[in-house]
């Protein structure tokens, strides 16, 4: 949806940086970052986020029982959407309490119920997918689909389909950001050819 990837870019919610890049977490320095989690400030464009996540679930006819949401960044995102659907919601945690029953699902769940994934942003899909198993483990559950805002689009995301039987849904990718970017003049041609060089080959293209 190339709407989508316009109000990420009209927002700011996407910004780039040549000289001094972003440092994820993996230690790989990008150009490129997207914070999807200032979106649920936004009012309006919250909103046409919903929109977009509603009508991918009809237009995909993804059935489901109950709407779960990835800590911490998927759990606003899935309470908008179990409350547009009606459904009822649980989150996962992204490991197990050191107390209690040790569970990561939290919300009042039942067994062998068919429970659709929502995250914000997937780069591998890995932490979605540590969700996904967890329900299945926990609940028995049903897990085949997951709900995302943007993919990196990496190559590794289609891996994690293949190796654990999910399907990842989003409303824009990468080449959409980028497209977007060009379009509103935030990029020029130098700084999009070095985001696709990025893109092509994330841990070798900062040199400095």
């Amino acid at each position: 949806m190339k709407s989508i990837a316009n109000i990420l870019v009209e927002h700011n919610i996407v910004r780039t940086n040549f000289t001094d890049p972003f440092l994820w977490a993996s230690g790989i320095h990008s150009p490129i970052y997207c914070d999807c989690r200032e979106l649920m400030s936004l009012t309006n464009a919250r909103n046409e986020i919903v929109d977009g996540f509603i009508e991918l679930i009809e237009r995909e006819n993804l059935a489901t029982e109950f709407v779960a949401g990835t800590a911490t960044a998927g759990i606003p995102w899935a309470a908008f959407v179990a409350e547009r659907l009606s459904k009822p919601m649980l989150y996962v945690r992204g490991k197990p309490k050191d107390h209690g029953a040790g569970k990561m699902v939290e919300g009042r769940g039942e067994q062998d119920k068919k429970i659709l994934v929502v995250e914000d942003a997937i780069s591998t899909g890995g932490s979605s997918i540590v969700s996904a198993n967890a329900l299945r483990k926990e609940l028995n559950a049903t897990v085949e689909h997951i709900l995302g805002i943007f993919t990196w689009s990496t190559p590794k995301v289609a891996e994690n389909e293949r190796e654990h039987n999910i399907t990842f849904h989003t409303l824009t990718d990468f080449s959409e950001i980028v497209e977007a970017l060009k379009a509103a003049e935030k990029i020029s041609n130098e700084e999009e050819a070095s985001l696709n060089k990025f893109h092509d080959n994330p841990r070798e293209w900062w040199q400095g």
